[in-house]
Formats: C-alpha cells, structure tokens, sequence
C-alpha cells in the first residue's frame, strides 16, 4: 500500500490537540477532513478526469492516518462488478489481489487509492493548511455544543483568563476529563462593582451557546442578568429544586445609572404548602442564603418576599423595607394603585434614584404612587 509521508504527524496531533483543548481524536477527525479535501482539490486539477464532479461524487472516499509510519492513505469503497463503468465507484473482480479473493460480484471493498506523493504531495499540503483551521474550528463548535448546550440556562463558574476592550474572557469547565472552554462576558454584562483581574472565579450565567463559526469565543455569559441569582437561589433551597417553592417572579436592577446606588434584586416566592414559610426557607437560616448570593454579587440588596393573588397584598409586600399603611386600586384594568404612606416610610418606599419603587412595580406589573397620609 502506498502512502503520503507526514513526518511528525502524531506530534502535530498532540500539539494541535493542547492547544485547540481538543480530545486527539476530534483533531484527527479534522485533519482527516483537511486530508480528504487537498485529495478532492488534486483530482479537480486533474485534466484527464471528469471535470463534472457532483458534490456528493467522493463520498465513498476517506483518509486513513498511519500515526506509526507517520503519514496517510486514501481509500475508496468499492463495489465488485464484472466490467467498470465508474472506475472511482467500481472494481473489477478479475483484477483484486490474492488478499481479496474471496470477494464476489456486489461485494463492497476498500480500495487503496493513493497517488503518488510527487504533485500530489505538494497541492495536498496546501489545501490542508488551507482546510484545517476551519475543520479545528468546527470540531470546536462541535464539542461546545455537545457539552454546553445542555447547560444554557443555569449557573456555572468560571475562571476569569484574560481582560478585553469589550469584554472579560472565562475559561468555563463542563466537568472532570473534559477541556476548559472560553466565554465571552461583554462589558454590558458585567456589574459595576465586580473587580475581573486575572484568575479571580465568578459565577456566571450561560447565557448563549454559539452554533456557527466567530471570531470570539464560542460561549457567552452574563453576571447582570435575574438568571444568575434564581440559580443561585435554587441551588440553595432544595425545596424550590423539588418545586415545594416556586420563583414566581424576579427583578433586579444589576447596573444602577449611579455608581453610588447598589444593585438590588427582589424576588417574590411562593407555595401550595400552607405549613411551611417560603420566604424563611429561602432566606436561609440567620440570612444565610442571602449572605452568600449577596457576597457572590459584590454586595447587591437581595430581598425575598411573599408572591399573592391579591394585587393589594402582593403590592405591599414589593415594597419592602418600607411599612406600608394602606394600599387603593385606582384601576383594575389598567393595574394603576395608590400606596399610602407616612412621611418616615416614603423614603424607603422610593429607595435611591426611587430604585426600590421602580422595582416593586416591574415586580408585581403594577403603576404604583406613593402618597403620605397621617
């Protein structure tokens, strides 16, 4: 059988393998494609062919790597016939060697094909170096789909590799034995209060998964986003994992316009269960729950009340920490409602640059004004 000479193949292999943090196998399936590609483009060239080559015309054809003698084959399936018509698709019985004597009529066997190295050698190495970056990166593509597809959506935790113009880079992991991957924080995805230096960890919100080709890195995540903390949340409350507790809604204001007013998140929980306390359930013991999320977000307000049915009710609670006294629906249909307060609790009611009512509003989707009464 002949062969094309690669020297250092299975070097280039492991080389390519650390740096692309591909398994072996997936760069050996990229250069096999790279390989097969510099074939295709050779036989194209080729003046005494058929020149009108379909794109599906060297699907029988594929590449073997010989890692030992450092080098590769071409092979092409091929079915066993009396007399050729399609010499590319078709062997003649009469003419298979010894090692395949017993092959019959409609038989399917590997041919060798390989040309010799000569022009052929040359114009492959071209293609491939041509083929190959683009095959690594589909074969990237490939595994970030297969580990992280799964994991959009939840919280992850990452490790910051390296600071951009536009954004911070992480190395994520999707679990032991498999490579580290990199996402894209943008700059609008970041809080203000975050410090990203070189191997600080985070956690982080898998926010897209990238299916084609870029330029950047093929994951993007967010630490702004109301994902991150219902994660977290979840992650500490077994109850809300096991559905006792429901999330009912969440909002968070995670980059305030003013550097001096902290990012602040509300969450309304709810249950079914009329003997167990949600909102205690998710504080956590002592605010324990709380304390970590809040640490985690560089000192963000995280407040955790009682979803209701009753807008009334549901609305007195979003306010919070502010003492509300009574609560008016202006217009039902319109979800307009009148808040009264006294004088001591509208500031806490507005919260800085009225953060905390713009809150309560987004939260229960009600327009909310505030009044002082006695």
């Amino acid at each position: 059988m002949s062969m094309v000479k690669l020297p250092g193949l299975k070097t280039i292999i492991e080389s390519l393998s650390r740096e692309r943090s591909l398994p072996e196998s997936a760069v050996q399936n990229a250069l096999k494609e790279a390989l097969k590609s510099g074939y295709e483009r050779y036989r194209r060239t080729q003046v005494t062919e058929n020149p009108n080559f379909t794109e599906d015309y060297f699907d029988n054809f594929n590449v073997q790597l010989d890692l030992v003698g450092e080098g590769y084959r071409i092979l092409a399936t091929k079915t066993v016939v009396e007399e050729v018509v399609e010499p590319d698709k078709e062997v003649a019985l009469k003419t298979l060697s010894k090692i395949a004597i017993r092959a019959k009529i409609g038989d399917t066997i590997m041919v060798d094909v390989t040309p010799l190295q000569g022009d052929f050698g040359r114009l492959a190495a071209l293609q491939t170096k041509q083929v190959l970056t683009q095959k690594l990166q589909e074969q990237q593509l490939k595994i970030v789909q297969e580990l992280f597809q799964p994991l959009r959506g939840t919280v992850l935790d990452g490790k910051v590799h390296r600071i951009d113009r536009k954004a911070a880079i992480f190395a994520l992991n999707a679990g032991v034995g498999n490579p580290e991957v990199y996402a894209e924080l943008p700059n609008y995805e970041k809080l203000h209060q975050d410090n990203y230096v070189m191997g600080a960890t985070m956690k982080v919100y898998l926010k897209k998964v990238y299916d084609t080709p870029r330029q950047g890195p093929p994951l993007r995540v967010s630490r702004a986003t109301t994902g991150l903390v219902s994660g977290m949340l979840t992650s500490l409350v077994p109850e809300i994992q096991q559905q006792i507790i429901e999330i009912t809604n969440i909002v968070r204001d995670s980059t305030p316009a003013k550097p001096e007013i902290p990012s602040r998140t509300k969450i309304a929980v709810n249950t079914q269960q009329d003997d167990i306390d949600p909102v205690s359930i998710c504080e956590g013991e002592n605010s324990g729950n709380i304390a970590v999320i809040s640490k985690e977000l560089g000192g963000e307000k995280i407040e955790i009340l009682l979803w209701s049915e009753d807008p009334c009710v549901y609305i007195k609670n979003a306010l919070m920490p502010a003492t509300v006294q009574e609560v008016i629906i202006l217009d039902a249909e319109k979800q307009q409602a009148q808040v009264t307060l006294t004088p001591d609790q509208l500031p806490l009611a507005l919260g800085l640059d009225e953060q905390n009512v713009k809150l309560a509003s987004r939260l229960t989707g009600w327009r909310i004004d505030l009044i002082t009464g006695e």
